[in-house]
């Protein structure tokens, strides 16, 4: 079996579009939920006479919340991808090489648009904490 050439039946498919849709379904209100508290927390933070240990906090919890909002719209744009590649038919193919993204892996991770040897090389090199590709 080539590398270029999963197989992957109409049952599983399905199965992954159902995933993925409720992995969508999943992340949007959260998602809106912690910006709502994001952007109240901070008019919070300007309205009110308050200490500075106070704004600390509440700036460490905006940074926190940042993060999380920003991985979370990060997946669901990786979740949008992998759900139209189903429409095109190239689901479980990756998008950098084209080579067949093993079915453990989407298993696992249904929104997998690269093979997990793609993907760490793309995490080592934008790692800051990596040297020479080795990750301390």
């Amino acid at each position: 079996m080539s590398s270029k050439t999963p197989v992957f039946d109409q049952a599983f498919i399905q199965k992954q579009r159902r995933q993925l849709t409720k992995l969508r379904e999943e992340l949007l209100p959260s998602m809106k939920a912690e910006e709502k508290e994001e952007t109240q927390l901070h008019s919070q933070s300007v309205g009110d006479a308050h200490e500075a240990e106070d704004d600390a906090q509440k700036l460490a919890m905006l940074e926190i919340e940042g993060t999380a909002v920003a991985r979370n719209i990060e997946r669901l744009k990786l979740i949008e991808r992998a759900l139209q590649k189903i429409e095109d038919g190239t689901y479980g193919f990756s998008d950098a090489s084209g080579e067949a993204i093993q079915r453990e892996r989407l298993e696992a991770v249904p929104e997998a648009i690269f093979t997990l040897a793609e993907l760490e090389a793309r995490e080592a090199k934008d790692d800051p904490r990596s040297a020479a590709g080795k990750k301390i």
